[in-house]
């Protein structure tokens, strides 16, 4: 049983605030979303673009807006258009930190998610979201080949880990508090008739958490060492083995993280191969009768948000193809799709104090317009239809980010490779003693990046330790040289004196 009792200072006059709340009370963003990923997985990237600004007029850009832009900006390979749109996400997440380091909590921060619906509140992003935007931001450093810039967002990615784990432990804090004043049971099992199922799975309970991935973490070892820096690459290797074990791939990049240098020649690349399937889950709302007791009216609707996981999420490929002969198995190391529905487990609690307090403030409201008959009666039934028409759970989420993330990793000759999944390939051209390709699975098209040229080890390393058969020959050609050298001055200098 759910119980609250509002005060009457929360009978708030709902009809105003959804005038100034304008459209965004009743925008489906699932709807709109569904077009964008469809256009993307039908290989029409311009018109997904287009479809994206239609979506967003105004000017007035919210945090939404620049995530999904930067991410089909990057399937076009527009990586530096695509870097601006997410340095412009990642001011809006600049900005969510510093207010969130001060704030007392989240259950109530606006009114609007009170009397209407969580649409009106400011979209600051899931926890994960946050984390993959640095992610995704050194990934398009990187096919630029700015790995300096890459570094940056690697050590952002570590304290925006930080930051959320000291706001979630707030929050929780805040959450218990609210609850336990207003005697509302937080446990999402009691909702009879949400999908617990999705929320409960072996996949999504074994996570530490809903924010941090084994392949941010691995990515930040890979390029820790690239630069040179094993002492802090190490640390990316561990952390990655720790939130996925008993993942080779994951164990090979600590176990031989001091070897590979030596093992690598200086004619060789250490190549990473990312493969990014299908899309993270779409939100919808559901509506629950939920028993609450406000001056014994019973049994209130609420919304509440669901996850449904893109179709395609469980069919990314487990091998990478080289040049018709080689092939490399792919382990997937992150879900994005059990990772968002780790998250919103996590914020379920939150989700249902403030679904509980909208609820009786919209009674008590239609309530002490009932109570006094004529035409305040008359409004009473008008408020109930807008509270029917307003209650709906919030649908935004980062919807172009994939489902899955594998990855590959191998020393190749530096130099154009073929390169398949499935029946799809691509010639790439590897350069420098580190690189990176990413590739991207959506509906039927294959999304290949072209990387720049990776970091070249005389100006981000030391050179590579050559074998003392190498090292030999290469003695015996300079002296072969110094040698040649020395006779064509001599035979100079006898014809000048001929």
């Amino acid at each position: 049983m759910f119980a609250y009792i509002p005060s009457a200072s929360l009978a708030l006059p709902f009809l105003l605030t959804i005038t100034l709340s304008g459209c965004s009370v009743m925008r489906s963003y699932d709807d709109e979303l569904k077009q964008t990923i469809d256009l993307v997985g039908q290989g029409q990237l311009d018109q997904a673009l287009t479809q994206h600004e239609a979506n967003n007029t105004g000017g007035d850009f919210d945090l939404l807006y620049y995530l999904e832009k930067g991410e089909l900006l990057r399937l076009k390979n527009q990586y530096s258009d695509s870097a601006n749109a997410w340095l412009l996400a990642d001011q809006k997440v600049n900005e969510w930190e510093n207010e969130a380091k001060i704030r007392a909590g989240a259950i109530l921060e606006n009114a609007g998610a009170v009397v209407l619906n969580d649409k009106t509140r400011r979209y600051d992003g899931h926890d994960y979201e946050k984390v993959m935007l640095s992610t995704q931001l050194a990934l398009d450093h990187l096919l630029k080949g700015d790995w300096n810039a890459a570094r940056t967002e690697i050590k952002k990615t570590h304290e925006r880990e930080a930051v959320i784990a000291e706001i979630n432990a707030k929050d929780t804090e805040e959450v218990e508090q609210e609850s336990k004043e207003k005697g509302i049971i937080t446990t999402f099992k009691d909702l009879n008739g949400y999908p617990v199922e999705t929320l409960n799975s072996a996949e999504v309970t074994a996570l530490k958490n809903g924010y941090q991935s084994a392949f941010s973490h691995y990515l930040a070892g890979f390029v820790y060492e690239a630069l040179n820096e094993q002492g802090l690459a190490s640390p990316g290797y561990r952390q990655a083995i720790e939130l996925r074990p008993d993942i080779k791939i994951l164990e090979d990049g600590l176990a031989t993280l001091e070897s590979r240098p030596n093992l690598r020649k200086p004619t060789e690349t250490d190549v990473l191969f990312v493969v990014e399937s299908g899309a993270a889950p779409a939100l919808s709302s559901i509506t629950i009768p939920v028993p609450v007791i406000v001056s014994n009216l019973g049994v209130i609707p609420i919304s509440f948000p669901v996850l449904h996981s893109d179709p395609s999420h469980t069919l990314q490929p487990s091998t990478l193809g080289i040049d018709g002969k080689d092939t490399l198995p792919l382990a997937a190391i992150t879900s994005l799709d059990s990772m968002s529905k780790r998250a919103l487990k996590d914020d379920m609690p939150g989700i249902i104090v403030r679904g509980i307090v909208r609820a009786a403030a919209k009674t008590m409201s239609q309530k002490a317009l009932m109570d006094q008959g004529g035409g305040a009666a008359i409004a009473g039934i008008a408020l109930n239809v807008v509270n029917v028409i307003t209650e709906s759970a919030d649908e935004r989420t980062w919807r172009t980010l994939p489902a899955t993330i594998s990855i590959a990793r191998a020393t190749l000759p530096s130099g154009k490779h073929d390169i398949a999944i499935g029946n799809s390939k691509q010639s790439v051209d590897i350069q420098g003693s580190h690189a990176i390709v990413v590739t991207r699975l959506l509906g039927n098209q294959v999304y290949w990046s072209q990387p720049a040229y990776g970091p070249q080890m005389p100006v981000y390393a030391a050179p590579a330790i050559i074998n003392n058969e190498n090292a030999a020959v290469t003695e015996a050609e300079k002296k072969a040289s110094a040698k040649s050298k020395k006779k064509k001055a001599k035979k100079t200098i006898q014809q000048a004196k001929g």
